[in-house]
């Protein structure tokens, strides 16, 4: 699947690069940078990009360009859906995903790399499995790095959700107090006549979670009007048959904030 990726600032640079498979050379990125060249804005590079021998796939976020090299055709918005997941995981960890934090922390920059891409195919995504497997940075860590000269944030246990069938969530979690937020945002695009009757509007809407509840609870989130939903997209941990079967949303949270579901609701509707 990736063989490599490179991570290009907004001046041209490529100051990181990874490589899970074969060795692909810097020089891969002139064509990326031809058709970056082409374009008005930053924005508006090809998210695709077909070489003789290789496809680029990238994406832009916080003034970084995220290139994956790949030999085979797969479906490109796999590889881009897991690309923006490598920068929330970033996100998550460093508070932020800009250069400056990433060569503030090249060491676990690549432990993460490394565990969540096996021989170039996604392994662990969640950030409750990879924060059991790599200790996310303090001062004190540093610290303490610095005076015993280890230089790795790996942990030597195995993390206790990877044994289980629920991956999204780690064994144990406990609160003295339970509680559960849930943020409903709705970006509404409209057009409107002269006589302020609506000719279109649609909306696309998310639904944010911060859950901090102790065990393993099993929620259920219901809707007065599903139908409503189109182009659905949800976590891992809602069970797709109950909602399937009754639209209702049925799931064991992962524990600390995430994306429960997003979805589209048409003018036709």
């Amino acid at each position: 699947m990736i063989h490599s990726l490179f991570i290009i600032n907004g001046s041209g640079d490529v100051f990181m690069e990874k490589h899970w498979k074969t060795v692909v050379g810097k020089s891969i990125c002139d064509y990326f940078f031809e058709a970056q060249s082409k374009c008005a804005n930053s924005e508006d590079v090809p998210p695709v990009i077909a070489t003789p021998h290789h496809y680029l796939i990238n994406i832009f976020r916080n003034n970084l360009y995220f290139v994956a090299v790949l030999t085979n055709e797969i479906a490109p918005l796999f590889v881009i859906e897991f690309l923006h997941r490598i920068m929330e995981v970033f996100e998550d960890y460093f508070g932020e995903c800009t250069e400056t934090s990433l060569k503030d922390n090249y060491v676990i920059v690549y432990e993460l790399l490394d565990e969540m891409l096996d021989s170039g195919l996604p392994l662990a995504t969640e950030t409750n499995i990879l924060k059991e497997l790599i200790k996310p940075p303090n001062i004190f860590r540093k610290v303490a790095n610095l005076v015993t000269g280890d230089n790795t944030n790996i942990s030597n246990t195995l993390p206790s959700s990877q044994l289980s069938n629920i991956p999204w969530r780690r064994m144990g979690v406990k609160y003295t107090n339970n509680e559960a937020y849930f943020d409903l945002i709705e970006e509404i695009d409209a057009i409107i006549d002269h006589n302020g009757a609506t000719i279109m509007c649609e909306i696309q809407g998310y639904i944010d979670c911060c859950v901090k509840l102790s065990g393993m609870p099993d929620l259920t989130l219901s809707f007065v009007n599903p139908r409503l939903l189109d182009d659905v997209s949800f976590h891992p941990c809602v069970r797709l048959k109950k909602w399937e079967s009754e639209r209702v949303l049925s799931f064991i949270p992962p524990d600390g904030n995430f994306r429960l579901i997003s979805y589209h609701i048409g003018s036709q509707k």
